[in-house]
């Protein structure tokens, strides 16, 4: 197994740190992945290393603000305007730099909790690129009235503390109720998986569990609210096998609101959707400790996407 670590320029000149794991031969498939708020891209060697023994090759960007890429910015902000769309389009641009380099290898994205957002933004504009897309740790709430109260509490915050400020009231009232829902927790972040010892790595890990700025909460909150109607999601081609995977003890959705997000893809056309929920298992199902259950059946998913027919086509720059 190979690893390489490189700089992908945006485009609008930032950049952007990849990692990129595969095996010697060339690959029979690529995953590219958009991580979660508040971790980065290295999170997910493990699941790299899984998929390039089967011969799937992985590339994995730190986010604006996340990760390696903060160190070129700031931590836990995208941008100071055009947030979002700004990381929207930097999957557009790590599509790009891939489909150059393998003009005919299948891609499949896989997005985790903010990233599944990110991801089910980017389908809407680009998923004739993709040959299928995996949604973990999402959520879906079946109007975006909630986001339009958290984007207006959001904005007094900004207000308050400017858009790089990091508010302890937002920070507290978002993730507050997940520690709340384990009911013999450890530690502050025991909602993220049953896996003591991730939990352990992810509290030590100086680039994890950071506050977040205001403005990057109001791009998120926007983007959410674009992200929740069946008739924004229409965009997202009709054929596209989609996977919606999850554990019913997550805090964030309760398994349930993952069901309501299958159901939404499905209620917008698309034939292809299925659905993976785990039992007790919480936020973040490649850390949790049925790992090996979770990465088989995202491996038999994966081999039935892939033989599904669909028309490749490269996307512009």
């Amino acid at each position: 197994m190979r690893h390489k670590a490189f700089w992908l320029t945006a485009n609008d000149n930032a950049q952007l740190y990849v990692n990129h794991w595969s095996s010697e031969a060339p690959p029979r498939a690529i995953i590219l992945i958009a991580h979660g708020m508040a971790e980065h891209s290295q999170r997910y060697a493990r699941f790299a290393h899984t998929l390039a023994a089967q011969g799937i090759s992985v590339f994995a960007l730190d986010q604006r603000g996340h990760g390696q890429t903060s160190t070129l910015g700031t931590l836990g902000h995208f941008a100071d305007e055009q947030g979002w769309h700004s990381v929207v389009d930097d999957v557009c641009c790590l599509n790009h730099y891939v489909r150059v380099r393998y003009p005919t290898t299948p891609i499949v994205l896989f997005g985790h909790s903010l990233g599944s957002y990110i991801a089910i933004a980017y389908l809407m504009q680009h998923s004739c690129s993709l040959q299928g897309a995996i949604l973990s740790g999402s959520n879906y709430f079946k109007t975006s009235l909630r986001y339009r109260a958290a984007m207006r509490l959001a904005r007094f915050e900004r207000w308050r503390l400017g858009p790089r400020g990091r508010s302890q009231l937002l920070n507290a009232l978002v993730f507050y109720p997940y520690q709340r829902a384990i009911k013999q927790r450890r530690t502050a972040w025991d909602w993220l998986t049953r896996d003591t010892a991730q939990v352990d790595a992810y509290i030590a890990d100086p680039l994890c569990g950071f506050i977040c700025t205001t403005q990057l909460w109001l791009d998120f909150l926007a983007g959410l609210q674009h992200v929740t109607p069946v008739r924004n999601l229409v965009q997202i081609d009709n054929d596209l096998p989609l996977l919606v995977i999850g554990g019913d003890a997550d805090p964030i959705n309760h398994g349930h609101r993952l069901i309501d997000l299958a159901n939404a893809l499905r209620a917008s056309g698309n034939r292809a959707v299925d659905i993976r929920l785990y039992p007790q298992a919480r936020h973040e199902v490649l850390q949790e400790i049925n790992y090996a259950e979770v990465t088989a059946d995202i491996m038999r998913w994966l081999d039935a996407a892939l033989a599904h027919q669909r028309s490749m086509q490269p996307i512009e720059e």
